[in-house]
């Protein structure tokens, strides 16, 4: 039996409740929503597909799911310019959310942005293991460098690490070909702006996010040691600590199972460092 909690389900936590049904991944599911109307809304919809899933919305129950998905909060929208620009919004939302989590075993998956911040304010505030917080957003990422890189006639291995936002590092020298500075800083900044032209739209990410998120608790729930690029609480890891940052990790059952110590060139070096200290400084400014 798979149990899966979904604090927040808007148009991403919707979506992830909805994966997870039809999916199979979950057994039984546990939504919670502040917006009680839009709540009920949300489980009725859910339960109109005539699964045979019960749905929970009392949130003291989320502390025996097996995995939480933080999505609550306010999403990124044309007005914001940045990720980080939510820190304000969202991190009362977060804190908020911490006493549904404070004694949760299972395997957290942060959604909401900055999610790298947010990430780290969970596990901290919470006192939750290090290696069952995860947060999502390398491999949305990265799938992202893979349409910008083959889209230039690039091969090889298509990997994203530092944070979910201004501060993405692509692992340019995982791939098969020598790329030059130009062509780096050409795709770094479509990287940056891929998610505004959805945004600018239709209102916002879905059907990317979604599909990454099942992909992410299928690998914790079938324990399949994946190698995903996900932030992780790093203590000392890449030169790194008081931040949880993008990396490649192995993703199983009991969350991060193995932190990669991947060898990086001096451009992506330097960028994760910048990496590093932006989202040290927020969660400094957060005061964990």
């Amino acid at each position: 039996m798979v149990s899966i909690a979904v604090l927040g389900v808007g148009r991403i936590g919707g979506e992830i409740a909805f994966l997870s049904s039809v999916l199979g991944l979950a057994d039984e599911l546990i939504v919670y929503d502040a917006a009680t109307p839009f709540l009920r809304s949300q489980v009725s919809d859910l339960s109109h597909m005539g699964l045979e899933i019960p749905i929970s919305t009392d949130w003291r129950e989320v502390k025996d799911a097996d995995i939480c998905v933080f999505s609550a909060g306010l999403p990124r929208n044309a007005d914001v310019k940045t990720r980080a620009d939510l820190l304000q919004a969202n991190l009362p939302v977060a804190i908020e959310c911490s006493q549904a989590i404070r004694n949760f075993s299972g395997v957290l998956i942060t959604v909401t942005n900055p999610m790298d911040a947010n990430n780290y304010v969970l596990c901290k505030k919470n006192g939750l293991e290090p290696r069952h917080c995860i947060g999502f957003g390398g491999q949305l990422d990265s799938a992202r460098f893979r349409l910008a890189a083959k889209a230039r006639g690039l091969a090889g291995e298509f990997f994203v690490v530092g944070d979910h936002g201004e501060y993405q590092v692509p692992l340019f020298s995982r791939l098969d070909q020598p790329v030059g500075l130009p062509v780096r800083e050409e795709i770094l900044a479509n990287l940056r702006g891929a998610s505004m032209e959805i945004i600018q739209g239709k209102g916002g990410t879905v059907f990317g996010p979604a599909y990454h998120i099942a992909e992410l608790i299928r690998a914790v729930i079938e324990d399949r040691r994946a190698t995903l690029t996900c932030s992780c609480i790093l203590d000392g890891e890449y030169g790194l600590s008081g931040c949880s940052l993008g990396v490649p990790a192995v993703i199983g059952r009991e969350g991060i199972s193995e932190i990669l110590d991947w060898k990086m060139d001096d451009w992506e070096k330097s960028h994760m460092a910048d990496a590093g200290a932006f989202v040290a400084g927020l969660c400094r400014e957060i005061g964990v």
